[in-house]
């Protein structure tokens, strides 16, 4: 996995969670704490989470094979979409139905400095990893809203720990808020309640991942600034004069795939035409990158034959105003 990846964010979310489960798990065993037990299982499917991002990227890195030609990249994508059905089910369905048996059957919380004291331990640490996460994130978010760059990043992994990891210490703030009230009442049904509430806030953000996940395993084209670059490169205003239509793919978050039919003019030789798309191609790369799989088709544009069919300028990466005829 590329640095991109967020594999430093991914491996300190890991080495949290572990550390975080394991306290839980011994203060739900002294206090008989249902936010306690909930609030274990969530960093244990966070653990095995973290565990998916990493076998994924590791997976992505494979070469291409004849019967997979683009390559694994999109192995990234399905982990991903994976770690929002872990979080869902095994994190928040089980927070709702324990939270739920808690409410129908309270009792009193033991030893009452267990849950406390490990809730402060965990919101700490959640609290490192969340800045981890933060840090690696804002190399990649530029001027992006927090929101846009979840929405529209295209390495999945980054914004999953951020999500996770805001979960995580919202979850652990309604869990402390549970067993404090539970403890100060004397009512174990606010524990319940606590419990109910961090299962409803995994499932939203496991229903979050999934949306955003599902949109990456479609298909995503690249975004408007490397469109915008790759236009730019493609016209050298000699022989490529202008773009028909256009369409990017990303194969995944670091391999995007270019196909365009491009305009030259009608009495260039096969050999100019041939020369222009490498020089095209070439220059295509060092603009964008992440544009390793390219192909340019050329076409003599008829602004005729555009007027009779449907209009290349009003499908992406179309020619635009600027357009040769």
């Amino acid at each position: 996995m590329s640095a991109s990846g967020g594999t430093k964010a991914i491996v300190a979310a890991l080495a949290a969670n572990l550390a975080i489960a394991v306290a839980k798990f011994v203060a739900f065993l002294f206090s008989g704490s249902s936010s306690m037990l909930a609030e274990s299982v969530h960093s244990v499917a966070d653990s095995g989470n973290q565990g998916l991002l990493l076998l994924g990227g590791r997976k992505a890195q494979r070469e291409a094979t004849p019967q997979h030609p683009f390559g694994y990249g999109r192995e990234r994508y399905i982990y991903a979409f994976l770690v929002s059905i872990v979080l869902f089910s095994v994190g928040g369905m089980f927070a709702v139905y324990e939270g739920y048996e808690k409410i129908s059957h309270p009792h009193e919380i033991k030893d009452w400095y267990w849950p406390i004291g490990v809730l402060v331990f965990a919101i700490i640490a959640e609290s490192f990893s969340f800045r981890t996460a933060i840090k690696e994130s804002n190399g990649l978010r530029g001027d992006r809203s927090w929101k846009e760059f979840v929405r529209h990043a295209k390495a999945p992994e980054l914004p999953v720990v951020l999500l996770e990891d805001l979960g995580a210490l919202v979850g652990l703030v309604l869990a402390l808020g549970g067993v404090g009230l539970a403890l100060l009442t004397g009512n174990g049904i606010w524990d319940g309640i606590g419990t109910l509430c961090i299962g409803i806030l995994l499932i939203l953000i496991a229903l979050v991942l999934a949306a955003e996940t599902k949109s990456l395993l479609l298909g995503e084209a690249a975004g408007a600034e490397n469109i915008e670059k790759i236009r730019e490169a493609v016209v050298d205003g000699d022989t490529v004069t202008g773009i028909i239509h256009m369409r990017t793919l990303h194969l995944g978050p670091e391999e995007l795939l270019v196909a365009a039919k491009i305009a030259v003019r009608h009495d260039n030789t096969a050999a100019q035409v041939a020369d222009a798309i490498n020089a095209a191609e070439e220059r295509i790369r060092t603009a964008v990158p992440i544009a390793r799989v390219i192909y340019l088709e050329p076409d003599i544009y008829s602004e005729s034959a555009a007027a009779a069919g449907a209009d290349p300028a009003k499908s992406p990466g179309g020619p635009g105003p600027d357009a040769a005829h």
